[in-house]
């Protein structure tokens, strides 16, 4: 089961949540991150799934762009004040499992939502210390992003896998060749030595 729950809206900075995700899943293995759409098998139970990802997980990212609080649908509501709303539910969701939350602000302007802002059930949101992924030097955002979930989940890197073995090595062969009368000796394979003589 994926360990860390990235919640997000489709909708708001597309770019800078997928530079996250790939960042994470370079890092640590893709199977570590449940990112909806790509971890939900087809012909599953989208909220089935999600419920139980979001109340299993030991982390959830809810990464918060410019448009994270004030999508709204066709009808003009606010997106977040639906009580079926996705991000609403994945959140209420994991908060209500006691799981740890971290807000992570994508862009240098995003601010946290005021808590008044917020339905009850993830008014606590804004009180949860956050991280900010700036878009100036994003490499090295990504990698302080990237450092920060490690000193929360130490176990969580690729190098708490243990260690493929690696190949045999296959016996080098010594071949040897006698050059006489002005012939000349063949290419070996590269794992070859000829010896002339």
């Amino acid at each position: 089961m994926p360990r860390v729950f990235l919640s997000f809206r489709k909708a708001d900075s597309r770019w800078m949540r997928n530079r996250v995700h790939l960042a994470l899943a370079e890092r640590f293995g893709s199977d570590r991150f449940f990112k909806s759409g790509g971890s939900i098998p087809a012909g599953a139970d989208y909220a089935e799934v999600l419920r139980r990802q979001a109340a299993g997980c030991e982390l959830m990212l809810v990464l918060i762009g410019p448009g994270w609080l004030d999508a709204r649908g066709p009808d003009g509501m606010r997106l977040i004040e639906r009580t079926d709303d996705w991000v609403r539910v994945e959140i209420a969701t994991a908060v209500k499992a006691g799981n740890r939350v971290v807000p992570v602000l994508l862009g240098d302007a995003v601010m946290l939502p005021e808590a008044s802002a917020l339905p009850d059930e993830i008014s606590a949101l804004p009180r949860l210390q956050f991280l900010r992924v700036s878009e100036t030097h994003l490499a090295d955002e990504l990698e302080r992003l990237c450092d920060a979930i490690s000193d929360l989940l130490p176990d969580i890197g690729p190098e708490s896998d243990p260690p493929a073995a690696a190949p045999a090595a296959e016996p080098a062969v010594t071949m040897t060749a006698h050059v006489s009368g002005g012939g000349s000796a063949y290419q070996a394979a590269r794992d070859q030595t000829i010896r002339l003589t």
